[in-house]
């Protein structure tokens, strides 16, 4: 049982709103949140409320999925940072689909520690999958990918692009959207995207 003193210490820092907001923003329940972090929907709910503070590993536990730093829970609005270097040894990399449903590919999240960024980038590696096995998915705002090595298709509202090695794509992600890698060549991609996560 905490202190009054050091539950009003850490109600100042709002972390069950700021929790919230991140998950209304990427459109998320209690349960769906649950299974990305492996934490149960009433544990999360009862933070979400105040009724109960997080410890440091399952607070890191919930920004890897939303792609923030810790500092997002305990910084004020006025003194986030203007600049965030991520360095390669501490991305951490996700599948597309946390639950272990095949993925078509895996990501890393290259701009975290920036708390209410107007953008989200990642690198994304995508793995072999059949053409017709490709999993939709749609988000707001709109996305760019640039390919750094090997050939995808990115399948938008059911036309295929193929982009190899150099070339990228911007489209609106609101629609249907799916990647496939092509070929058996490792294939990997900067995709930035507008409108989620930030």
């Amino acid at each position: 049982m905490l202190s009054p003193t050091l539950t009003e210490g850490l109600e100042r820092y709002e972390i069950g709103p700021k929790l919230r907001g991140l998950r209304i923003k990427k459109k998320m329940g209690l349960v769906q949140l649950g299974k990305h972090t492996g934490l149960s929907a009433a544990l999360l709910s009862k933070v979400e409320r105040g009724k109960l503070f997080p410890t440091l590993p399952t607070l890191l536990r919930i920004s890897l999925v939303f792609g923030v730093g810790l500092e997002y829970f305990f910084t004020d609005a006025r003194e986030k940072p203007v600049v965030a270097v991520v360095r390669k040894a501490d991305r951490v990399r996700f599948p597309e689909h946390p639950d272990g449903a095949p993925s078509s590919f895996s990501f890393e999240c290259l701009d975290y520690p920036a708390p209410e960024r107007k953008m989200s980038a990642y690198y994304v590696e995508f793995e072999p999958v059949q053409e017709g096995q490709i999993p939709q998915h749609a988000h707001p705002g709109a996305e760019v990918i640039y390919v750094l090595r090997g050939r995808v298709a990115i399948n938008h509202e059911g036309e295929d692009h193929e982009l190899a090695e150099g070339d990228s794509m911007y489209f609106d992600a609101t629609r249907p959207h799916g990647y496939r890698r092509l070929g058996d060549l490792p294939c990997a991609a900067i995709v930035v995207t507008t409108g989620v996560g930030q």
